[in-house]
């Protein structure tokens, strides 16, 4: 029993002792402070508030986000497109503060609904969107060329299915 001297019991203690309260108080700080992202990941059909200018008609836009954290990837459908429809992501940003901001390019055709031609030209596009009750978002949608911003309400499709079944 002589390798066990003071001085190295003391070590050993004053070291696990030190790990268990940086610890306590890590842990502490992570449920007070750290809080995960609320989930926007899914479909949200846009009803925009006017017409977009230069379209004969805009009828209302699919927002099909993908959500990793605070990052986001989306792309913008037209209202009639399939569910399943794997339309390349061209829109990304980020989610802060329950502000979602994305920008990117999206195609004319999509934002006026009508037909694809041949050279389909791309607009560059920032949404900012606030998350409001039950999923639900307000924003504006702003595109390059046109000088006013076009504000919108985003509802999540699945709870708007659900509403229109619950109507039938």
């Amino acid at each position: 029993m002589h390798h066990f001297n003071f001085k190295s019991l003391a070590f050993y203690g004053v070291a696990i002792i030190s790990v268990l309260l940086l610890f306590k108080t890590v842990s502490v700080y992570g449920e007070k402070n750290l809080k995960a992202s609320p989930p926007v990941n899914g479909r949200y059909r846009l009803t925009l508030a006017e017409n977009l200018p230069n379209c004969e008609k805009s009828d209302t836009l699919t927002l099909n986000i993908e959500q990793s954290g605070i990052y986001l990837n989306a792309s913008v459908l037209s209202a009639n497109a399939n569910a399943d429809t794997d339309e390349k992501h061209s829109l990304a940003g980020i989610l802060k503060n329950q502000q979602l901001n994305l920008s990117g390019k999206v195609s004319k055709s999509i934002l006026c609904n009508i037909p694809r031609p041949q050279n389909d030209p791309l607009n560059l596009v920032t949404i900012q969107m606030q998350l409001v009750d039950k999923g639900n978002m307000t924003g504006q949608l702003t595109v390059k060329g046109i000088p006013q911003t076009l504000k919108f309400t985003a509802v999540p499709q699945k709870a708007q299915e659900k509403s229109q079944k619950n109507n039938h």
